[in-house]
């Protein structure tokens, strides 16, 4: 086994943590106190090459590894976790389908822009009524005169409504055969008639990240923007979030790198008694707990990248990832928290913001429950 990443993974580590220390941090306070979403840092992100990381150069992409990206994702998580949010999500969940399910035509038209940093995507899986369960989704497709028509809603859904989003793969209810629902993914571009984007404020987390509400009211687009083949739709959103497991659980594992490291600069600071609180045996214990949490988490994640990158089934460790990952990213954020006292509780304090931005990790794309139910379904097939 060689744990040594290659001369590409560690200029590419470097060069994020150089751009999110340098152009992320100073801004990342005062957007989240706006929830403000910043084109201007998603336009340098797509400078920086970061949209479209594994897609081969003739999409526009930088043809890397997914470790690489998903070193992107944890370099931006550990300074700022709406910043991570928007690379993440465009990448695994918009950029993703089109990918790996559009024909040449759709990839072509497509995915160039999306590399550039002027236009996101987005993933039209969630409903209101549809959460966990995405088989319950209502929103529904319909076949006239060559046309999908298109009625429905979606909910919290990332890079949805921004000034540079500009469209999202959706899954629809298409049909029934034999008394079930037939799922299929169309294409929705922004601009079209009945296709409304509503953002969606007042939120705990990630509050410098662009999440939305999809309406469809008789929306109509060209039959040929299916995605894949009719009745697949279930089959790509599934498949779609198995890779976004991955850069969910690098958004975990950075924002626990970066809590951890708030916490250890702060023990080194803080004196009681005399001397620095990183001195006492019950603050050093934590720091070493979170440290072991991070290494376990990373090399976890690490695993499954390189599963992925091996060409071989990767779905079980994507799913350990993400539930560990955002576990230990909870458990650290927390334990960062306590070693800062009242501190750790004004906003005035970094690590305030980290740990309301935790919270999503269980939750977004599949909760830890949802995680557990997969892995233990790869264990007892």
């Amino acid at each position: 086994m060689n744990f040594d990443l290659n001369e590409e993974q560690i200029l590419i580590r470097n060069i994020v943590r150089d751009f999110a220390e340098r152009e992320v941090k100073p801004l990342a306070k005062e957007q989240d106190e706006r929830g403000q979403f910043s084109v201007d840092l998603t336009r340098k992100m797509g400078e920086l090459g970061l949209f479209g990381m594994y897609l081969p150069e003739k999409y526009g992409g930088q043809h890397s590894d997914i470790l690489s990206y998903i070193i992107a994702v944890e370099e931006l998580a550990r300074i700022d976790s709406s910043q991570a949010a928007t690379l993440a999500a465009h990448n695994s969940l918009g950029i993703g389908p089109i990918y790996y399910y559009g024909n040449e035509t759709q990839k072509q038209n497509y995915l160039p822009k999306l590399c550039t940093g002027d236009a996101l995507w987005a993933f039209g899986l969630t409903e209101p009524d549809a959460g966990s369960d995405s088989r319950g989704s209502k929103t529904n497709a319909k076949l006239e005169n060559r046309e999908w028509v298109i009625n429905g809603s979606k909910i919290f859904i990332t890079n949805g409504a921004s000034a540079v989003s500009v469209g999202a793969t959706v899954q629809t209810v298409s049909g029934n055969i034999e008394g079930k629902k037939e799922f299929s993914a169309i294409i929705v571009e922004k601009g079209t008639p009945g296709f409304s984007q509503i953002q969606m404020h007042g939120k705990m987390m990630w509050r410098a990240s662009d999440t939305a509400e999809l309406y469809f009211e008789n929306c109509r687009v060209p039959e040929e923007n299916l995605l894949g083949v009719r009745g697949q739709g279930s089959k790509i959103m599934l498949s779609t979030l198995d890779n976004g497991r991955l850069s969910i659980a690098a958004m975990g594992l950075g924002l626990a790198q970066g809590a951890m490291e708030l916490a250890v600069k702060y023990a080194k600071e803080r004196k009681q008694f005399g001397k620095p609180i990183s001195t006492f045996q019950a603050i050093s214990f934590k720091i070493a707990d979170m440290a072991t949490k991070v290494e376990t988490a990373r090399n976890l994640l690490y695993k499954a990248c390189w599963l992925k990158d091996s060409g071989r089934a990767f779905g079980k460790e994507a799913a350990m990832a993400k539930y560990y990952c955002s576990e230990i990213a909870k458990s650290v954020a927390d334990d960062a928290v306590q070693i800062h006292g009242g501190y750790g509780l004004m906003k005035d304090y970094d690590i305030e913001r980290f740990y309301r931005d935790q919270r999503l990790l269980q939750i977004g794309e599949g909760t830890s429950e949802i995680q557990k139910m997969v892995i233990a379904r790869k264990i007892l097939e």
